[in-house]
């Protein structure tokens, strides 16, 4: 394992998808920046949230975390060893520590097979042993998920979508993994549904010693699973720091706009920044042609002109608490009055 004991580390990590003319000579004239020049760590038992709107690169960046897409640039050390760029063959033992849940349970669950063959599928890839046959393990593998030992012979279809989220989880145990990505595995169903699943996800990380790497745009959801979060934004890390305080003193603009979208349903808890938005105007730009310097100023009411010239770093601002912003959050910005010339500066820039 390396030095600081993380179990996975993230540098410099890119992925271009190069867009290309013609029929028979394909001719590169651009690329999309999906993901562009990311850092974070997680350490074991640990739980970090990526969040952010959509097309920002979350999903991309877990599908290079687990090696399902081929990075352009940067580094992905798992235990200390280097990932990046291993072989299928290599990779294949690896995929015992290293496992994903994907955001729709429906089209990830093949419909012509039962569910007994789906969760056992890793078992007989990975010639896992079953002293007790693969039935009885699968069988186990649903107990464990909350799921009727009983239906292992049915298909997908036969089950709600929460329960098929259920049998998605069940696929990612069945190797018993040590790093499992969870694409917004909520996001696709009810939600009175969600709380079910989130519960799960926790216990089942208290029971097994799990770490997740949960990428969400639902920041409720990250703030009751994750230690730490880390906030996305075209491509970019903007702010990293542990769960706490991040949602009580944001530092970088765009996590101040986020998390004043966020509905507070009770409404005796709600105060004046709470219960006025800053609406964030203009649409996010093409990840084709990302803006110079820093990728949020074209929508931020604190830019000014070293924003255009020079990005920002994603230094420590205090202890734990990374954020790459020439200009953070000050207190007085997170209050009712603050949150109000904040809104009233945003309007100001989508005038110009």
């Amino acid at each position: 394992m390396s030095t600081n004991d993380n179990l996975l580390e993230v540098t410099g990590l890119e992925k271009h998808f190069p867009i290309t003319r013609g029929v028979f000579f394909k001719r590169k004239v651009g690329a999309v920046h999906a993901v562009d020049g990311i850092d974070f760590s997680i350490q074991p038992g640990e739980t970090l949230g990526l969040v952010g709107e959509s097309g920002c690169g979350k999903s991309t960046t877990g599908r290079l975390v687990t090696r399902l897409l081929e990075p352009t640039g940067g580094k992905v050390v798992f235990e200390g060893r280097d990932i990046t760029h291993v072989s299928t063959n290599t990779m294949r033992p690896l995929r015992r520590d290293i496992q994903m849940i994907f955001q729709d349970p429906f089209s990830s669950l093949n419909p012509r097979h039962t569910i007994g063959s789906i969760v056992g599928a890793p078992l007989q890839v990975q010639n896992m042993p079953m002293p007790n046959g693969q039935k009885r393990a699968v069988q186990e593998l649903l107990e464990l998920v909350g799921l009727n030992p009983e239906h292992y012979n049915r298909y997908p279809h036969e089950f709600s979508g929460g329960q098929r989220q259920r049998i998605g989880i069940a696929r990612a145990l069945a190797l018993r993994p040590k790093l499992i990505i969870a694409d917004e595995p909520v996001s696709a169903l009810d939600v009175s549904i969600q709380a079910q699943v989130v519960n799960l996800l926790d216990d089942l990380q208290n029971e097994l010693g799990l770490t997740y790497l949960v990428i969400a745009h639902d920041l409720s959801v990250v703030r009751h699973i994750s230690d730490r979060v880390a906030v996305m934004y075209l491509g970019k890390i903007v702010e990293v720091a542990p769960r706490d305080d991040l949602y009580s003193e944001p530092l970088h603009p765009y996590t101040l706009a986020l998390l004043s979208a966020v509905p507070v349903p009770d409404p005796a808890r709600r105060d004046s920044a709470q219960r006025e938005r800053i609406l964030l105007v203009g649409d996010v730009p093409s990840p084709i042609d990302p803006p110079s310097g820093c990728r949020f100023r074209t929508r931020c009411w604190k830019a000014q002109e070293i924003c255009a010239t020079q990005e920002p770093p994603l230094a420590e601002a205090v202890t734990g608490h990374q954020v790459a912003c020439h200009f953070p959050i000050e207190a007085s910005e997170r209050t009712g009055r603050g949150a109000e010339a904040a809104r009233e500066a945003a309007a100001a820039v989508a005038e110009e």
